[in-house]
């Protein structure tokens, strides 16, 4: 069952129990200043549950994104390090506001899990609080889980409150046994231990009293429900996974960056740490993004902003170089996107936040690497072996360097850290951190001085771009003037960069994003401080900007050039324009053939060389309907929008910048065309002196290869190569028949070391160095020459276990190659099975190849005497 099968299906079982479905809340707590983050389902009830609020029903059911990092719940520096432990989560829950009590929350939390899950009952354990007998009750006699599965726990697990005073209760837990393979393997592990092998899976939290000032207890006139179920955690339960990285919900993240780094992940290494920080990361990126929160230096964007950074650092350790996370934000979107469709609405706002973030970063990290060569040479020069915690923060909140990782560059120097100091400034820049959210209250995400301020002006169309200007407002990154020529980042288009002079103050562009009416400057300062009030002169970086314009305008005759060649069903899903690239999102049903990307490309560079005129028009949207221009993503448009027209081959909706004539562009080149979704594929392209670059590019490395190659002409190269792969695959021909012959030699080998039970044989061996093919021609090979016996062989092949077992028919009535290799296979990591005279299986731990033999030959021993 896969992460959106469980979330549907919870949705739709308590819909048929009379619930109403409530779509998730913002990540940003509307009205609750005490929390950093939504941290549960309840946080959007919590007004009903202390009376504050009513709703039109009684009865709800969610599935709630949620983040833990900062504040109370803060889950950051665990990431990574467990299979559990996430900044963002979805948290199922279903909720009653007076109305149903213990025994219906109970009996369907059961019948969840047991029926509509298929979750075995007898697995299940069940936690009540110490005093709740009512619980207790209803678990024995109504759902009938025997005794000794119902344990009776203290308040500190089993207990919850709203706060000091207010709403509390007991609460129930519903446990999983995943079995004794699974957490810490002692023979004594029960439902007490922290291993994961007794996994919590849903918390049942009965509000059956107020709790006053003086410690004492009421009852509720109207008791309620509120529970709540990790949909990662149930997930990896669903789908016989280990560890929540593993799921639907969260694996492909970690194929792409396996993909990215040309690395493998291994939970148990470095590199597996690596990719769990950066796939959670990832999410929980996405996603507050998508709730308007922006990076910054206090509270909620603070947080955002080292979740970000330690994404980063991670990022560095796996060799991926550059600006990287803004794209792999796009498989968040794709696994998550039609349950939480406000990811693909702001996927652009999503993508130019991280990927300003990260170019910010990659100069802070200079810099931090700066600093840390500084403290290594006065350390020394002090003969001093221990870093201050206070500097070993410094590089944690301003560099963002984890604790580990620093922790491990020092001690290449023999330098240990100050771990105690470093835990000291943690705990004081949390008490800050949450004094400074509560502050936020319920802000939607700007910043708290931009409210108010007048909707900028954009004067960057046509040939404008130098203004006077007022600065409206600023802080130490930001600022918002009252007219600008600076575009902002909006419509797939990469923001304007340039400079901005007043008096004694010159500052550098760096960045400029569109948000809710106003331009954002990023700045970094060459001389002077702006301030509010001050009349300034804004010049954008001209030649970046044609160069951005020629990628835009070339975008839409790219759309018009494949509406003409594959045909009218071609739609826009996505763009995204800078001064380097273009890339363009569209539907299409299947990879296109190289004819096809031949004649698109010619086109548009028909259209170029044609010098075509390129004209923009405001008109109301539906006469510009009427007119044919194209508008997709699906967007919501005024009542006037913007139309871009090339000629009569182009029409579309747009606010982007463009040429006055497509002459300008100079030349197209489509770089790649792949897949990125289901029937949507992507072309990247480039124009101009960048295409020129690109071809002149591939021109050096053919004559590179045909250097190499000794090849007189380029057009030689294809028949080179084919006698070059025709030779290749005689070698390998050859080197398979030498391996044989190797082989061959050692089998007299591995049957003298046979054991013998009566007249059978069992040969037990591991080969290194074959693949499962030649294991299984190994395992023939044994049998047809020991006549009656059992082959018990295994290898590893590409960090991972490879098993096969063959039984000689004689035997299979007594040993099963199926059965056997079941048995073993465990014991490294993976499954297997087969017919009763062959079988083979896979596992991820080929350090444990000889245990599983040993118990090979000790099963098959067995059974044969």
């Amino acid at each position: 069952m896969t992460g959106a099968d469980i979330r549907e299906n919870f949705i739709k079982f308590f819909e048929g129990k009379g619930h109403r479905s409530v779509a998730s809340s913002s990540l940003l707590p509307q009205a609750d200043k005490t929390l950093l983050f939504t941290n549960a389902g309840m946080v959007q009830f919590k007004s009903v549950f202390t009376g504050e609020d009513s709703r039109d029903y009684v009865r709800a059911t969610s599935s709630q994104k949620c983040v833990r990092a900062g504040g109370k719940h803060n889950d950051l520096e665990n990431v990574g390090q467990t299979a559990r432990h996430h900044t963002f989560f979805e948290m199922l829950g279903n909720f009653s506001f007076g109305d149903y009590f213990k025994k219906e929350a109970i009996c369907w939390a059961w019948e969840f899990l047991t029926v509509t899950c298929g979750l075995p009952e007898d697995r299940l354990w069940i936690t009540i609080f110490r005093d709740d007998d009512e619980a207790f009750k209803i678990w024995k006699d109504t759902i009938g889980v025997p005794d000794h599965r119902i344990v009776r726990m203290g308040e500190a697990s089993n207990f919850w409150s709203m706060g000091d005073t207010g709403p509390c209760g007991p609460c129930s837990e519903i446990h999983i046994d995943q079995g004794s393979g699974i957490g810490c393997k002692r023979a004594e592990c029960d439902i007490n231990c922290d291993c994961d092998r007794f996994l919590e899976i849903w918390n049942l939290v009965f509000m059956q009293f107020e709790r006053r000032e003086d410690g004492t207890m009421i009852p509720l006139p109207k008791p309620s429900i509120d529970t709540g179920m990790g949909l990662e955690r149930l997930a990896a339960v669903m789908q016989g996974k280990e560890s929540n990285y593993d799921t639907d919900l969260i694996y492909p993240i970690i194929t792409r960056l396996e993909e990215e780094s040309g690395r493998k992940y291994l939970p148990s290494s470095r590199e597996g740490t690596a990719m769990r920080v950066i796939a959670d990361h990832i999410r929980a990126l996405t996603f507050l993004i998508s709730d308007g929160i922006l990076p910054g230096n206090e509270g909620r964007g603070y947080v955002l902003r080292r979740i970000l950074r330690r994404a980063k650092r991670y990022q560095e350790f796996l060799g991926i170089d550059g600006e990287f996370l803004y794209r792999l934000s796009e498989v968040v979107e794709s696994i998550m996107g039609k349950a939480y469709p406000e990811l693909l609405q702001k996927r652009e706002l999503i993508s130019r936040i991280i990927r300003i973030e990260e170019e910010k970063f990659t100069q802070t990290l200079k810099r931090g690497r700066s600093l840390v060569s500084e403290l290594i040479t006065g350390l020394r020069d002090k003969n001093c072996t221990v870093l201050p915690g206070s500097d070993a923060f410094r590089l944690y909140d301003t560099y963002g360097f984890p604790l580990d990782m620093s922790r491990e560059i020092f001690a290449t120097s023999g330098i240990s850290l100050d771990e105690e100091g470093f835990q000291a400034h943690m705990v004081q820049q949390k008490n800050l951190g949450q004094s400074s959210w509560k502050k936020e209250g319920s802000s939607s995400g700007m910043r708290d001085w931009m409210k108010g301020l007048a909707e900028t002006v954009f004067t960057g169309y046509e040939s404008t771009i130098t203004t006077d200007a007022v600065i409206l407002g600023c802080d130490s990154e930001i600022l918002v003037l009252d007219r600008s020529p600076f575009y902002g980042e909006s419509g797939g288009q990469i923001g304007d960069t340039g400079m901005i002079h007043g008096p004694g103050v010159q500052l550098q562009i760096t960045g400029t994003l569109k948000c809710e009416g106003l331009f954002l400057h990023y700045y970094d300062i060459i001389e002077g401080r702006p301030e509010a009030g001050m009349i300034v002169k804004a010049e954008v970086d001209l030649e970046r900007r044609l160069a951005i314009m020629r990628n835009h305008t070339g975008t839409h005759l790219l759309q018009g050039a494949l509406r003409s060649v594959l045909g009218s069903h071609v739609q826009q899903s996505g763009s995204y324009v800078d001064n380097q690239r273009l890339r363009f999102d569209f539907k299409h049903f299947t990879q296109m053939t190289r004819e096809e990307l031949d004649a698109v490309e010619s086109l548009v560079n028909q259209k170029i060389w044609d010098m075509l005129p390129v004209s923009a028009e405001s008109k109301p949207v539906e006469e510009a309907r009427k007119d044919g221009a194209l508008a997709f993503f699906d967007e919501k448009y005024g009542q006037t929008v913007r139309v871009i027209s090339i000629s009569d081959f182009s029409k579309e909706f747009c606010g982007g910048t463009h040429l006055k004539n497509t002459g300008t562009i100079g030349l197209f080149r489509i770089v790649t065309e792949t897949g990125v979704a289901a029937s949507v594929r992507r072309i990247e392209a480039v124009t101009g002196l960048n295409a020129w670059h690109s071809i002149k590019k591939d021109e050096l490395v053919l004559a590179d290869i045909a250097a190499r190659l000794k090849a007189q002409q380029q057009d030689a190269l294809p028949g080179r190569i084919d006698a070059l792969l025709q030779e290749k695959k005689e070698l390998e021909r050859q080197i398979e028949e030498y391996r044989i012959k190797i082989a061959s030699s050692n089998l007299d080998g591995l049957i003298s070391r046979s054991v013998n039970i009566g007249t059978a044989r069992i040969v037990v061996s591991e080969l290194p160095g074959v693949n499962i093919s030649e294991l299984r021609n190994m395992a023939d090979r044994v049998t047809d020459k020991i006549k009656s016996g059992v082959a018990i062989l295994g290898t590893s092949e590409e960090g991972k276990a490879a098993l096969v077992v063959k039984v000689t028919d004689d035997l299979t009535g007594r040993v099963k190659a199926g059965d056997l290799i079941r048995e073993i296979a465990p014991i490294v990591g993976g499954s297997g099975g087969g017919k009763p005279a062959l079988a083979q299986a896979g596992g991820k731990e080929p350090g444990k190849i000889g245990q599983a033999l040993a118990r090979g030959l000790e099963i098959a021993s067995s059974r044969l005497k």
